[in-house]
């Protein structure tokens, strides 16, 4: 009996080795199969491969790199192929990168986590492919943003008024951040689809032509039978607008005028030039009273005191000499019988075809106050700008920008400040003269607005022969000046 129970025992026995034996040859079998394969945990550019064959694991590569790709454009959407945008797969130098990989796996240790099921290293072969941008950037330029982009509309002039007609803001793809979108769907198994880069796009400005053209009208429907002329300078942009009109008839600006109390802003500059600082109590009275209430009596005494005493004018006339202003000059002082102390020729009283009779003790163009207006802009706003190129370290940033604080304080609510928004920041200075005739003749306004979509600077000077009436000439500017403020301010 215990013989019997051996035997079968040792059966038994034989039965579960030779069992064991079969399942591990039939388990080796398997696994040199797979192992012929690529192991499972092997991905391919982000694509599953493990136990496929390099054909299998192309094909798989193909079918999903080659679906297409999504593009939104807004709301709008459409597919497109990848060869279409110069999509290329290197398949060959994937499979061989993955393949070199797997054979570099020890066997043994490898069959022997497969017999117990142990989880496989994931073996990672990056995308290798090539990619045409220019071949996408052509595509975006000639089939969407030639399809779907909405170019802004200009804003116009609105006949007969002072006002324009906003135009119609757009939207404009952003090609190259665009591209990198695109590659990026390219490069990815999973996310195909690609939001296209969109850009509003404001309502372009008319340009300063079509301002001068909207001015120009004004003119003729006005009351006004005189010269007028205009310089403008937009400061971000650094545009400039100038012409001389009058009555139908387009003459060369830079016509010389009579300078009158414009005159001051050289003699400011000037001044500050020669001033330490601080600025001394004196000099901050005097320029306050020449400034903002149009004294004279304080400009010749602040000639007087920080010039020189008898040729203080010269020195303002030399400065503004200095700053390339060859066309403004001060010859004699502001009193009653003050001398003229040198004669002075420029290009713009030495023209013959035009003269407004400007006077011989001072005179200027509006380019020539516009230029120096801006030089003082550049200088408060970043201490550079032709006054340092000119004068070095003799005025500040923090001069200039005192400059600017009297000019502001020169309140007069007619002329150029007539037309503006109320509360509108603005730095100017008049001036205009009784002639000898008991007449004005001549009228100036020039300043620096600052604006909220853009500073501009703006001069305009008026001549009449005969007599210039100052309530046309004063309705006349302030109408200009709402158009340049609107035009600077199209909403």
């Amino acid at each position: 009996m215990k013989v019997n129970r051996f035997n079968l025992f040792r059966w038994i026995a034989i039965i579960l080795i030779v069992s064991s034996l079969i399942l591990l040859v039939f388990q080796l079998i398997s696994f040199s199969r797979l192992r012929a394969g690529f192991s499972p945990g092997t991905r391919i550019a982000g694509i599953a491969v493990g136990g496929l064959d390099q054909q299998e694991a192309a094909d798989r590569l193909i079918q999903a790199y080659n679906m297409p790709i999504e593009i939104f454009y807004g709301e709008q959407f459409f597919q497109v192929k990848p060869t279409q945008l110069g999509f290329e797969l290197d398949i060959s130098a994937m499979i061989a990168a993955a393949d070199q990989k797997r054979v570099t796996f020890p066997f043994w240790p490898s069959f022997w986590n497969y017999l117990w099921n142990s989880p496989f290293d994931i073996n990672e072969t990056p995308l290798q492919s090539k990619i045409d941008e220019n071949r996408i950037r052509a595509f975006l330029i000639d089939e969407v943003a030639t399809r779907y982009d909405q170019v802004p509309t200009t804003s116009i002039p609105i006949p007969a008024t002072i006002n324009f007609q906003a135009g119609i803001p757009g939207m404009v793809l952003d090609v190259e951040k665009s591209v990198t979108i695109i590659k990026r769907a390219l490069q990815s198994a999973s996310e195909r689809s690609a939001p296209l880069i969109i850009g509003d796009v404001s309502a372009p400005r008319p340009s300063l032509e079509n301002l001068e053209v909207l001015l120009k009208q004004i003119i003729e429907r006005s009351n006004y039978d005189g010269l007028t002329e205009v310089f403008i300078m937009d400061l971000e942009k650094r545009e400039e607008l100038y012409f001389a009109y009058e009555r139908g008839v387009d003459y060369e600006p830079g016509i010389a005028f009579t300078a009158a109390s414009t005159v001051k802003i050289p003699i400011m500059t000037s001044v500050f030039r020669r001033l330490d600082e601080p600025t001394p109590q004196g000099a901050a009275d005097l320029m306050f009273q020449m400034i903002d209430q149009s004294e004279n009596p304080p400009a010749d005494n602040l000639m007087e005191i920080y010039l020189d005493p008898n040729i203080g004018p010269i020195f303002v006339t030399q400065d503004m000499q200095e700053l390339g202003l060859e066309n403004t000059f001060l010859a004699g002082h502001f009193y009653l019988g003050a001398p003229l102390l040198q004669r002075y020729s420029t290009p713009a009283n030495q023209r013959f075809d035009y003269t407004t009779d400007p006077d011989i003790y001072n005179q200027t163009t509006t380019a020539d106050i516009g230029m120096l207006l801006d030089d003082i802009y550049q200088c408060a706003k970043n201490g550079g700008g032709t006054f340092a190129a000119v004068f070095g370290d003799d005025i500040s940033q923090s001069e200039c920008q005192l400059m600017v604080t009297y000019l502001t304080q020169n309140k007069i609510a007619v002329l150029l400040e007539a037309g503006l928004p109320d509360g509108t920041n603005f730095g100017h200075k008049h001036g205009w003269i009784t002639e000898a005739d008991g007449l004005i003749h001549s009228i100036l306004d020039a300043g620096i607005v600052y604006s909220p979509n853009g500073n501009y600077i703006v001069v305009v000077a008026m001549y009449q022969p005969t007599q210039l009436i100052f309530d046309i000439a004063n309705l006349l500017t302030a109408q200009m000046s709402t158009a340049i403020f609107n035009y600077f301010n199209i909403s």
